[in-house]
């Protein structure tokens, strides 16, 4: 079953510099690089699809709220990313940690990262629940959404603060994983949910599923709108962190969640928070400067003659933008997890040509979706919403995020091989540097100062990605980050 035999040594011997133990022991770099990334682009999309299946179902609304849906859910999505960073800043310190024992063959290391990364998880997880919980009505008034958007919004992101104890076991626990070398089964647990979001969404909320020309009737009955579309989510989180649960326990290769390691142990905590903490802060800094452009949308939205419907037609376009950096992402968690076991083997040689490695591949995949944004923008707005207002405004985004897509790539894995090698502090100081010195600037200056709108203010992220890269390739060939102690 993958659990660890009673009385295996806790040193396994091999040669000097290869990965001693986990899933990837004994493997060449392109074959772990494929093991690690394939089911966790798998997983990525799933998740992804969990917030594109919430649009779809909120476009498939009766028409006098569907455009006060889509704009609610849309800054709702805007929650649903700070889930994963708060969530990301815990468990990147457990795949740390359990990526460098696993590499050094150090099993009981290991073990023990893995229960104290659990037991936060669900600490951590109920404090972003009771932020969410009293944040979400400031957060609509603030984003400047009409009355009915933000209750809409309001509703959808407290019934998902419900949920957030158990989406911190799911989200935590697929990181631990990712450490060990194991993706396969995040990956499986990802489309169980997504297969339940869809179904319960659609049955509780009463939409009918279009997908451009074709339209599916609700055949269920209920008329629950965005709090059926929330039920829906929250609890197809529950079902994955019960799903995360049951195969920690019953263990993968080299690693199991034992229950007398979930008792506190504060070293380990500690290292766990020293290398999280940092990464916490930069997935913060990047949410709050977004969260300054969802700001200067409104403020063009009340002034534009039909400005209803703008932060929709962002949102539109940044759901799709999730699925061009979904590879980026996947490539990127696989150059993570693969340099870190690199780095407790001892061979920072190979981590560096790992991470080089993931870097061109994600320029390869990013480079051929940039193309499908660049030409197939109307088609795919179509697929969410054929509301006027979002047809003239999403495509148009979509070719500005396209053009970018590459530089894109190069950001995306640089920054996850880094972070995943524990090198958590310079990621921090570069996205902080990067996003307020250049990208919250240059969106205002070409969406609000210069006058260009909507199309302005994603001329100015888009751009900001080639300054990004620049940083990010600095710090990795200055090669600081193979030193990094976890």
């Amino acid at each position: 079953m993958g659990a660890i035999a009673v009385g295996e040594t806790e040193a396994l011997i091999s040669s000097e510099g290869e990965i001693r133990s986990g899933k990837l022991a004994g493997k060449s770099m392109w074959a772990a690089i494929w093991i690690l990334a394939l089911p966790v682009l798998l997983q990525q999309t799933m998740a992804a699809c969990v917030g594109l299946a919430d649009k779809i179902m909120a476009g498939g609304l009766p028409d006098q709220i569907v455009v006060a849906a889509l704009d609610g859910l849309g800054i709702g999505a805007y929650v649903g990313w700070f889930i994963g960073i708060a969530m990301t800043g815990l468990g990147i310190g457990g795949q740390a940690l359990i990526a460098r024992a696993i590499g050094a063959g150090e099993l009981r290391q290991s073990r023990r990262a893995l229960g104290q990364a659990m037991t936060l998880s669900v600490f951590w997880g109920a404090l972003v629940g009771i932020g969410l919980w009293f944040g979400a009505a400031p957060l609509a008034q603030m984003c400047g959404l009409s009355l009915a958007a933000a209750d809409y919004c309001t509703q959808y992101i407290q019934i998902l603060a419900y949920a957030m104890p158990l989406t911190g076991i799911m989200m935590v626990g697929a990181m631990c994983l990712h450490g060990a070398g194991e993706t396969t089964k995040p990956s499986a647990i990802a489309i169980a949910v997504n297969v339940l979001n869809i179904l319960l969404s659609w049955a509780l909320s009463g939409a009918d599923l279009r997908f451009g020309e074709f339209l599916f009737e609700n055949p269920f009955g209920f008329d629950l709108h965005v709090i059926g579309i929330a039920v829906g989510t929250a609890v197809s989180y529950s079902l994955g962190a019960a799903l995360t649960l049951w195969v920690l326990l019953v263990g993968v290769k080299d690693m199991r969640l034992d229950a007398a390691e979930l008792r506190l142990d504060p070293p380990v905590i500690k290292r766990i928070v020293r290398i999280g903490v940092p990464n916490f802060c930069e997935g913060i800094s990047m949410w709050a400067v977004n969260i300054f452009v969802l700001m200067f949308i409104g403020r063009i939205a009340a002034t534009a003659a039909n400005g209803e419907g703008l932060q929709g037609a962002h949102i539109i376009a940044i759901q799709w933008e999730a699925f061009s950096f979904m590879p980026g992402f996947a490539i990127g968690t696989a150059a993570g997890a693969l340099a870190g076991q690199y780095l407790g083997a001892k061979n920072p040689h190979m981590a560096q040509r790992a991470i080089l490695a993931c870097t061109g591949l994600a320029m390869l995949v990013m480079g051929v979706v940039g193309v499908l944004f660049i030409f197939g923008g109307g088609w795919l707005t179509r697929v969410v919403s054929t509301q006027e207002i979002h047809l003239e405004n999403a495509p148009e985004l979509l070719l500005i995020c396209g053009v970018m897509q590459v530089f894109f790539a190069i950001t995306m894995v640089l920054r996850q091989g880094l972070r995943g090698v524990g090198d958590t502090t310079w990621t921090f100081i570069i996205t902080t540097i990067s996003s307020y010195g250049v990208r919250l600037p240059a969106a205002y200056l070409f969406g609000v100062t210069l006058g260009y709108g909507l199309k302005g203010v994603w001329i100015g992220l888009c751009g900001e990605f080639a300054v990004r890269a620049a940083l990010f390739s600095a710090r990795f060939f200055h090669g600081g980050w193979k030193r990094i102690k976890v």
